[in-house]
């Protein structure tokens, strides 16, 4: 399947078969995906909690208000930032020529010291990118997804022990559909949505 494709016959699916399993393999295929999506200045602050657990599942599927395609999705995925990551900036660019790394490593910290609102946008941001390259690798290996922003992210926070000054940006279901999505809501116009060098 091309991307193009992928894009066009991804759904937010709710209907899961729960008796399909993920394999260990896929799921590392699916996430080492994820890993490759871009970030700011590189900082990969992105942490997915990876849950299959069914006793975690439903107490997720709790505090997210009974929203059964949390435990019948063979995985539910936690996408976590880092708001520190900025503070350890050379790792990020441990392999760049030496030249790069004085460059651009010296910049990181700086930009977003003391900068909580750039620091939680930023998560956002990066978690939102790798959100879509999530969803679209697993329709590429056929499986189906739905991005949640439904739940109690305190309640969340505790079920995966959340370390400090981490965020959780939304949820994503992975599994087989046992029930089509609905159809398309309604797309806004091409026209009213997309603009050429100003409104």
């Amino acid at each position: 399947m091309d991307t193009l494709q992928a894009i066009r016959e991804r759904r937010s699916v709710k209907h899961y078969d729960p008796k399909h399993v993920l394999e260990a393999h896929d799921i590392r295929t699916l996430m080492e995906h994820a890993l490759l999506s871009p970030t700011s200045f590189n900082m990969q602050q992105w942490r997915f909690i990876i849950v299959d657990d069914p006793s975690i599942k439903a107490q997720i599927c709790k505090a997210a208000w009974n929203q059964k395609q949390i435990e019948d999705a063979a995985i539910s995925i936690v996408l976590c930032a880092d708001l520190d990551a900025h503070v350890d900036a050379g790792r990020y660019w441990k392999n760049a020529a030496p030249a790069v790394q004085e460059m651009i490593v010296p910049m990181i910290a700086p930009f977003y010291a003391d900068n909580p609102s750039l620091q939680r946008d930023e998560a956002l941001r990066s978690i939102g990118i790798a959100s879509q390259s999530i969803m679209l690798a697993a329709k590429a290996m056929g499986l189906d997804s739905c991005p949640m922003i439904g739940f109690d992210p305190q309640k969340v926070a505790e079920l995966i022990d959340l370390p400090n000054n981490h965020l959780i940006g939304m949820l994503i279901t992975v599994g087989k559909a046992l029930k089509s999505a609905s159809p398309r809501g309604g797309q806004l116009p091409y026209e009213e949505v997309v603009h050429m060098n100003h409104f």
